[in-house]
């Protein structure tokens, strides 16, 4: 195969020529090249001004030259092998920039070999939103409009595409390294990037504004507790009490809305698991980063281009129990797993934990309930909380305020059942004190209540500072 049709993903001009901005400063384009110089001399009456010759903008040229680089790539260059596939761009993009005779400033040039490099070996207009670690999600939505997020908040970039058959190349590119798919018969996908950063793509007919990406991305080196306390999502004396939890083999579950960082919440937490035991995580895309040396990782897999092959996290769990499992770590319960993942909490294979989305800690026993049921088992409501109360012990809830700040709102012990309700108690909670400079005021305290499982720390021989929930005990 020619290398022209290997990096066909990287081409131009597969699809229609975008329309280049016409204002300078106008969505992902640059100004034109060697604008016309202002305040020229005035036109002599009574005669017309012959129109200025239409000047390329830096879009188009860099369209023309990434199509010469491509064309003059060596056709047996080996694509993997990033620092000879750099070398030959930087040495073709300078020669061609020479036979034309482009009056470029540096920067200019610069950006242009940074851009079509991105093209050719990386994931185009995304590169540069995906190197800006202040960058927390990307949202592209169509062709012409990409979002990010940014300390919580939504920003509408610059950046633009060319058009549909450009976005759906970058997620051809991104799918492809894991043998996921998208196409028409199965228009939505999950997958993953090499660092870790989750991806989500739904395509037409499904999208009407062309295909759609949503990339959760994760820092290279992942949050420490330090870091979390820096960003005030919880207090040292908070993670004093989670790290015993996890330590005395606590079952936890982390809820909270989209983008509240369940899973972020939930890395630190499983770096509380001592190095000595054997850990099973489970994911739809793997995304967790645990540090210890002994971990296993599993990832579902979907159903193949006949609609056949897939294997469910559900699958994955029950798998898991015969893998002589010390932890078993499920990314997040959405289905029926929840009711094998309550039989292995409830079996032998304590401190598990997985997040679940839930609007507030009581509303994710609900969830669980319910989730349950979903697993098509025939089993009375009462016997589901029981199962729920035995083995769920912490739920350490996440929200994401209206500043965009994200703050552990409430760690509650689930203490069991009293009739037909599980009972449960607050052992930290959020309480906010006002709005300033539309930053949400508040601190994380303790509710001054004694977790009932305090005597299981202090049979492990864990001990808590005096103090910690509110009182000396």
């Amino acid at each position: 195969m020619s290398l022209l049709k290997r990096i066909e993903s990287a081409r131009p001009g597969a699809g229609p020529a975008a329309t280049p901005s016409p204002s300078p400063g106008g969505p992902g384009g640059a100004p034109t090249l060697a604008p016309p110089p202002p305040g020229g001399p005035p036109a002599p009456s009574g005669r017309l001004m012959s129109a200025a010759p239409v000047r390329e903008s830096f879009r188009d040229v860099k369209f023309r030259i990434q199509s010469r680089v491509i064309q003059d790539l060596d056709p047996k260059l080996d694509l993997s092998n990033q620092v000879e596939v750099r070398r030959q761009i930087e040495e073709i993009f300078g020669k061609v920039i020479d036979e034309e005779g482009l009056a470029l400033t540096r920067a200019e040039r610069v950006r242009m070999l940074e851009q079509i490099t991105d093209e050719i070996i990386g994931l185009g207009p995304l590169e540069p939103l995906l190197r800006d670690e202040s960058i927390t999600e990307v949202m592209v939505n169509g062709p012409r409009q990409v979002y990010i997020e940014r300390s919580g908040k939504l920003e509408l970039t610059n950046v633009v595409f060319q058009n549909d058959d450009h976005v759906m190349r970058i997620i051809d590119r991104i799918i492809a390294p894991i043998g996921r798919r998208v196409d028409e018969s199965s228009p939505m996908v999950d997958a993953r990037l090499t660092d870790g950063s989750r991806v989500n793509a739904i395509i037409p007919p499904l999208s009407l504004v062309g295909p759609v990406i949503t990339i959760r991305k994760f820092s290279a080196s992942p949050f420490t507790v330090d870091d979390l306390i820096r960003f005030g999502t919880a207090t040292p004396e908070m993670f004093d009490f989670l790290k015993a939890c996890v330590e005395a083999r606590l079952n936890i579950f982390v809820s909270g809305g989209t983008g509240s960082g369940k899973t972020t919440t939930l890395n630190v937490l499983s770096s509380f698991i001592p190095n000595d035991e054997r850990i099973v995580t489970i994911e739809d895309a793997a995304e967790l980063q645990l540090r210890q040396e002994h971990v296993v990782t599993l990832e579902s897999r979907p159903p193949n281009i006949e609609g056949k092959g897939a294997i469910p996290i559900r699958e994955l769990v029950r798998n898991a129990l015969r893998m002589r499992p010390d932890r078993i770590i499920v990314g997040e319960c959405r289905s029926g797993e929840a009711l094998d993942m309550l039989q292995a909490m409830n079996t032998g294979h304590d401190g598990s934990m997985s997040t679940g989305h839930a609007n507030s800690p009581r509303d994710m026993l609900s969830r669980l309930e319910t989730m349950v049921l979903m697993a098509g088992v025939d089993l009375p409501l009462r016997a589901i909380r029981e199962q729920v109360a035995s083995a769920v012990d912490l739920i350490v809830h996440q929200a994401r305020l209206k500043d965009g700040t994200r703050r552990i709102t409430n760690i509650t012990e689930v203490q069991g059942m009293e009739g037909d309700v599980i009972v449960m108690q607050d052992v930290f909670v959020f309480e906010q004190t006002g709005v300033v400079e539309g930053k949400i005021q508040g601190k994380l305290k303790p509710t001054g209540i004694r977790p009932k499982f305090v005597e299981k720390f202090e049979v492990m021989g864990i001990h808590l500072p005096p103090g910690l929930f509110g009182f000396s005990y």
